[in-house]
């Protein structure tokens, strides 16, 4: 049915529920004319008179109650969805699945979400940590947060935070007993903990800069992970 027969049907409840033109062209907010021919295109493509109309009331024929009856409820459902649905649009609501790294996670994203799940108590949100660089699309994500250099050409980024800035330490007692490095490449003389990237299988080059200068430095060690919270 087209939505201007919908309007129709309401518009006939409204008239038989207050048993009065003049009440349900008020609640409607048009003329009494105007619904009269509404009521009357209603029934002529029904081809059944649906209100019975004297000079002091209005009262719904057999064929008029039994829509009133059985259609009142549904469109009164359909109403009650319409209304939620606005609802929705105007107070941000359901789930948004995010894949990011542990960093991500406890330095930008739950900071954030701190006030936003404050201030929207109808959105959910699910972060699943990971290195694996996971198809976003794939697996049903809303979003991921990648390095900047990780970001396939063909998704649309933004930056959510500043550069990312690491440092190599070592426990003090572990340097009771070796040389500190003055210079990346003698990292490779000591017990470094390794990263395993499970997107490429292989292990985590530390990578260094200075001025336009890069460089990566594969280390050894006795320990390997795959999270840097494992590694710290």
């Amino acid at each position: 049915m087209q939505r201007g027969n919908l309007d129709d049907l309401s518009a006939f409840l409204i008239v038989a529920r207050e048993s009065s033109f003049t009440r349900a062209a008020a609640k409607l907010g048009i003329s009494q004319s105007a619904l009269s021919y509404t009521i009357k295109e209603l029934e002529a493509r029904l081809k059944l008179r649906l209100l019975t109309r004297t000079t002091r009331s209005v009262s719904p024929t057999a064929a008029g109650e039994r829509l009133l009856r059985n259609v009142g409820p549904r469109i009164a459902e359909i109403e009650t969805e319409l209304a939620a649905l606005t609802e929705l649009r105007e107070r941000p609501s359901g789930t948004i699945r995010i894949t990011a790294t542990e960093y991500a996670t406890d330095a930008v994203l739950l900071p954030k979400l701190a006030k936003l799940l404050r201030e929207y108590p109808d959105i959910k949100v699910e972060i699943v940590s990971d290195y694996g660089l996971t198809d976003i699309v794939a697996q049903r994500f809303d979003a991921g947060v990648r390095d900047g250099e990780q970001v396939a050409r063909d998704m649309i980024a933004v930056r959510i935070g500043p550069d990312a800035r690491m440092a190599v330490v070592g426990a003090s007692s572990y340097f009771r007993s070796r040389s500190e490095p003055r210079k990346p490449s003698q990292l490779v003389e000591h017990n470094c903990i390794n990263l395993r990237l499970p997107t490429h299988g292989g292990l985590y080059a530390w990578e260094f800069e200075k001025g336009s200068r890069e460089l990566k430095v594969r280390v050894d060690g006795q320990l390997f992970f795959n999270t840097t919270t494992q590694m710290l």
